[in-house]
């Protein structure tokens, strides 16, 4: 990667110095001057059409990485030059010559899939060699996506030509197929409900890879969900569903992955079929709605949608209006059903353990404890029915409820398992707690019916075992419920509701509601206060603020946003009102796009995962195998004497120590550990890291971590605070510093500059009140990028930069100067304060370094990781950091 960080440091002009030298020396050939200077012309627009080629992911990505010319000098076509020398060397006609300028009238975009990039260097070279073929228009790279796509005219150059210009600078490239892959090829998301271990995902995953149609699926037990990528033209999701259910689970679909908007909407009021029949019909006659599914029970409405023509609050209109308020309509809690699903599940395991628990207790404490008490070991041993005892009646009858009625959920599942030919976790419980409660039932019953037999029963065993699995499965769920949480403070980051402006015809604003921000529609106008959160994707089209972007840039220091800007939903809006048109709405939005993005980093397996799920197909057969094995070697070892009589217990023989032995292989050998733990860590890590504004793609990156030996930070918001404070005051006047503060902070006070905001918050601590009042500030002016004038208690207080005080006519000392040096020395921002034309002293502004940011850095390096700096800000504020953070090693200026 370090080729690339110094590329990045190259001015525009300088990326484009190689080809302006070859030009000069290949004269010869008039192409190659006009292909050369056509692509310095292109250099401006070469980064913002880079940039483009990142707005979206997945299946959408094909739509935003659509190229368009953004400058009006680029050439729609070859010129007649370049076709006459083309034609000239192939010898073609003037007819041909006609025939090529009409065929070149036409563009064509082709999409390469390109292996073996890992810079922007490497991006650089591919970009280069394929601009430098006659007959391209123009040419964008994707280096983490690892694609490159290309406009360019047919009739000068071909696919082939293209891909080949690309392997001869060292890459493998593949032409993709985009539209049909766009088009045909989507990805699928499924809650699956019952999994309980890597057999169940691997059951499931197995049987939808064998679908046809299939590209790949992926099904986490952890979030129990499954991510198919599927051709639409062979299956269909509801096809997919119904293979889940064949392995003998329930699947609930999440989305089918088609480009189209999809709302639940939540209904409330009785539905009948007559009221059904009214709603299908009037929301089927609005534009754009493509597909409506009602479901009764559980007062539901799934719609699709084309977003460009109608939106939530258009449908939730028609279904109140055409009801005539028989019925309301709100948005379906997202996920609910999935939380409701969790909750109940969390519920059911929490009263099945309590209830085992009342009947293993007293089963315990009969076999274990009152044994050892004479009063009451004498009651239990009591006889009922021959060598039948009343200890040994009650924990059979105790222990039958959690064999069989608490522990049902067992069966089914050991049942289902084995039908579809994929032994769990299930039917390692099922046959050992079985083989523990029916081997006891023997016993008793031989007991009963004999004079002299001695009973051994392990009613405790089956029972304790069902009860302490039972509390392994609640604390799994409550584990599994966390990774999810994560995801919900990201979209918690969008604000609940939206203040709607309503215009007129005219386009005057004539209203305002408050809405729910779901609601909101493209092209809607949304009022952003301050202090308020942007409620959408979208551009202002009115006003002026700072916008904290850091949860989506990292970057702590507001943004400055006027007239055109593009804000993100999900941003806080500093100081000064914004109205922004929504252009990105619900699945569009970048929000929702960073939360699809964890989410299928969640998803993906990691490298031990995969190792582990192919271990846990033969595991449970294995285990199997390993505990009748256990039991027969023990079993002829007793037989044969071959350990000490010492050994067993003097209320067993040796068939059932050998017993007790295959049983506890059989149980404790449950895979869970095995499936759950890896996934576990992946959702965990994913999710803390996307909370702390740090994207993990997928347990690979996270496994392949430790081979780290280089680690490249940003400067603002990662090393320093980000956010501007005073760190020195140098007065170069007699005045009491709270004096001279109270000047400033009134003058600034009505600034929203982030450095103003600084200076009054050191104010404010200066004095003991919270609310302090500054002195009235006058006839207040603010020049933007300069400073502020104000007339504060009869002085004109003029606070600023250099080049303010100069033109406003005040002198600057030789002490001043020197202070103005020696701070910027210290990359740390001087503000000049003045009172009556005459400077009254200095205040310093930085952004100081974050406590623990030291102790980072000397930490990687005692693990021998290279840390190494990266900034916009110009070479001296770079360098005066790295002095304060000695054990840096590289510094990067974009300047």
């Amino acid at each position: 990667m370090r080729p690339g960080l110094n590329q990045i440091t190259l001015s525009p002009n300088n990326n484009f110095a190689n080809q302006i030298k070859e030009n000069q020396t290949q004269k010869r050939s008039p192409i190659r001057r006009h292909r050369t200077a056509r692509a310095v012309k292109m250099a401006a627009s070469s980064r913002a059409l880079f940039l483009s080629c990142f707005h979206g992911g997945g299946a959408e990505v094909s739509r935003h990485l659509a190229l368009r010319p953004r400058y009006p000098s680029m050439p729609r076509r070859p010129r007649t030059a370049a076709v006459t020398g083309d034609a000239s060397e192939g010898g073609g006609s003037g007819g041909d010559l006609e025939a090529a300028k009409g065929a070149a009238e036409e563009e064509k975009v082709a999409v390469f899939a390109v292996t073996g990039m890992t810079c922007a260097a490497c991006a650089g070279s591919v970009e280069k060699a394929v601009k430098r073929l006659p007959g391209i228009h123009d040419a964008a790279v994707d280096v983490l996506g690892g694609r490159v796509q290309v406009v360019f005219y047919p009739a000068f150059v071909s696919e082939e030509k293209i891909r080949e210009a690309i392997e001869d600078v060292g890459f493998e490239a593949k032409l993709i197929n985009e539209e049909v892959r766009e088009k045909n090829i989507l990805v699928c998301r499924l809650h699956i409900k019952g999994m309980t271990c890597t057999s169940c995902t691997s059951t499931v995953e197995s049987a939808l890879q064998a679908f046809p149609g299939v590209q790949r699926a992926s099904v986490a037990l952890a979030t129990e969900e499954a991510e198919i990528r599927y051709d639409r033209r062979i299956v269909a999701a509801n096809q997919l569903i119904q293979a889940v259910e064949e392995t003998g689970f329930e699947a609930v679909l999440i989305t089918t992955g088609e480009d189209r908007s999809r709302i639940d909407l939540k209904i409330d009021g009785v539905l009948n079929e007559r009221l059904i029949m009214i709603l299908e019909s009037s929301i089927q006659a609005l534009p754009g709605v493509e597909d409506i599914k009602v479901d009764t029970e559980l007062h539901k409405i799934t719609i699709s949608y084309k977003p460009d023509q109608t939106g939530p609050r258009d449908l939730i209109e028609v279904i109140e209006s055409a009801t005539s308020g028989d019925v309301t309509a709100s948005i379906y809690p997202e996920a609910e059903g999935r939380e409701h699903h969790r909750y109940g599940e969390i519920k059911r395991y929490k009263q099945s353990f309590l209830w085992s628990l009342i009947f293993t207790i007293p089963v315990f404490l009969t076999s274990m404890v009152f044994m050892y008490i004479p009063g009451l070991k004498d009651g239990l041993d009591k006889k009922v029915v021959n060598m039948m005892s009343i200890g040994e009646l009650l924990r059979w009858i105790l222990s039958t409820p959690v064999q069989f009625i608490i522990g049902r959920k067992f069966y089914t599942g050991a049942y289902k398992a084995m039908c579809h030919g994929s032994p769990n976790m299930d039917v390692l419980i099922a046959l050992g707690t079985n083989t523990a409660y029916f081997y006891s039932v023997y016993s008793v019953l031989r007991a009963a019916t004999s004079e002299n037999y001695m009973s051994n029963d392990f009613f405790e065993t089956s029972s304790m075992l069902i009860s302490f699995i039972l509390l392994g499965k609640y604390l799994e769920i409550l584990a599994k419920g966390k990774t999810s949480e994560a995801i919900a403070k990201l979209m918690d980051l969008a604000p609940e509701t939206a203040t709607l402006l309503i215009h007129d015809h005219e386009g005057n604003v004539v209203g305002e509601k408050e809405i729910d921000s779901r609601l909101i529609q493209k092209n809607d106008v949304i009022k952003v206060v301050p202090g308020g959160k942007v409620a959408s994707d979208g551009f202002v089209i009115r006003g002026q603020s700072h916008v904290n972007e850091s949860m989506i840039t990292g970057e702590s220091r507001p943004v400055a946003k006027r007239k055109g800007d593009t804000v993100i939903g999900g941003t806080v809006n500093e100081n000064g009102v914004l109205h922004v048109r929504a252009t990105f709405v619900g699945s569009e939005s970048a929000l929702a796009q960073i939360v699809r993005l964890v989410e299928s980093a969640q998803m993906a397996k990691a490298p031990v995962q995969k190792f582990a799920d192919q271990i846990s197909r033969v595991f449970v057969p294995l285990v199997i195998v390993l505990s009748v094995l256990t039991w027969l070697v023990w079993f002829l070892a007793g037989r044969f004497h071959g350990y000490p009589r010492s050994w067993i217990p003097s209320s067993m023989d040796s068939f059932q120590l050998a017993l007790q032995f295959g049983i506890s292989v059989m149980v404790i050998a449950c895979p869970c550990a095995l499936g759950l733990a890896t996934p576990t860590a992946v959702m965990v890590a994913t999710g803390v890291g996307a909370s702390q504004g740090v994207l993990i793609k997928g347990g690979q990156a996270l496994e392949s971590a430790h081979k780290v030996d280089s680690i490249v930070f940003d400067k603002t918001g990662t090393l320093t605070i980000g956010k501007p404070v005073v760190v020195n005051t140098k007065l170069l006047k007699n005045m009491v510093l709270r004096e001279f503060y109270d000047y400033v902070a009134a003058a600034e006070d009505n600034s929203e500059h982030p450095l103003a905001k600084a200076i009054v918050e050191h104010a404010k601590k200066l004095h003991s009140e919270e609310n302090h009042i500054w002195p009235e500030a006058r006839d207040f002016i603010s020049v933007p990028g300069h400073g502020v004038k104000a007339n504060i208690n009869h002085k004109i207080v003029i606070v600023g930069n250099k080049s303010f005080m100069l033109s406003s006519s005040i002198d600057i000392s030789l002490e001043a100067m020197e202070i103005l040096t020696e701070e910027e020395e210290k990359a740390q921002t001087a503000i000049i304060v003045a009172m009556d034309q005459e400077v009254v002293g200095i205040i310093s502004v930085s952004d100081p370094i974050k406590p623990n940011a030291n102790d980072v850095i000397s930490y990687l390096r005692s693990m021998n990781v290279e840390s190494i700096m990266v900034t916009g800000d110009n070479w001296g504020t770079a360098n005066a950091i790295g002095k304060e953070m000695s054990p840096l090693k590289r510094l990067t200026s974009s300047s």
